[in-house]
């Protein structure tokens, strides 16, 4: 198993930014809602946080899913946080979920979350361990919890042939950074031991293809 290379924290290039909102992440995004409604079939509403929400496509999904949900939708990418807000006036969801341009380290939310989501945000992270202690503060006992990233592949040319398999006809910048963030990510035994050291071994986690890893759970 190859070890884990870093890469930079912050996708905070416009030209990335664009690369990334333009590629189609659909089936993976709206996967990823409907997951949680699987996981969770009895949460109605309540102030759900998205941390390193992107371009916006999941906090717009969740919303259409959950009407009655406050969103709060964090990323310290500006160029990310930019084509988020164009996209969510699009959808006319500008009054329902709320954009902060910060890195989740120091945010400060008037409220802690009913709801905790993040999706490809923990590989960008030096520490997860922050990561996971961020979660615990920002997550009122009790709260959802889903998180979802790339899972890291055994060998540099097994990256490269889930790049060419998943994102063969995508723009060649988002093809690099898609082949790095394969490179920076978990394997499943990793999060099950940065888990294990939070406490959080309630959470459960999930492979549930060959390239992604879920947690989900309640938070104690």
């Amino acid at each position: 198993m190859m070890k884990r290379v870093l890469e930079p924290e912050l996708m905070d290039d416009a030209a990335q930014a664009r690369a990334y909102a333009k590629a189609d992440f659909s089936e993976e995004n709206q996967g990823f809602v409907d997951r949680f409604r699987d996981y969770f079939p009895d949460w109605t509403g309540g102030h759900a946080v998205d941390l390193g929400c992107g371009p916006g496509d999941i906090p717009i999904r969740f919303h259409r899913a959950y009407p009655a949900a406050r969103v709060t939708a964090v990323d310290a990418s500006r160029p990310m946080l930019d084509l988020a807000a164009a996209a969510i006036a699009q959808a006319g969801l500008t009054d329902q979920i709320a954009l902060r341009c910060e890195r989740f380290q120091s945010i400060v939310l008037p409220e802690q979350a009913d709801a905790l989501l993040s999706n490809s945000l923990l590989h960008h992270v030096p520490n997860p361990l922050q990561f996971w202690f961020r979660l615990k503060q920002l997550a009122k006992p009790g709260a959802c919890i889903l998180v979802m990233d790339l899972l890291r592949p055994d060998s540099p040319e097994a990256a490269q042939a889930l790049v060419e398999q998943y994102a063969a006809d995508e723009d060649p910048i988002l093809k690099r950074d898609f082949y790095h963030s394969l490179l920076a990510a978990f394997t499943e035994d990793d999060v099950a031991a940065q888990l294990a050291e939070m406490n959080l071994s309630r959470l459960l986690i999930d492979v549930p293809d060959d390239r992604h890893w879920v947690v989900g759970g309640i938070i104690p």
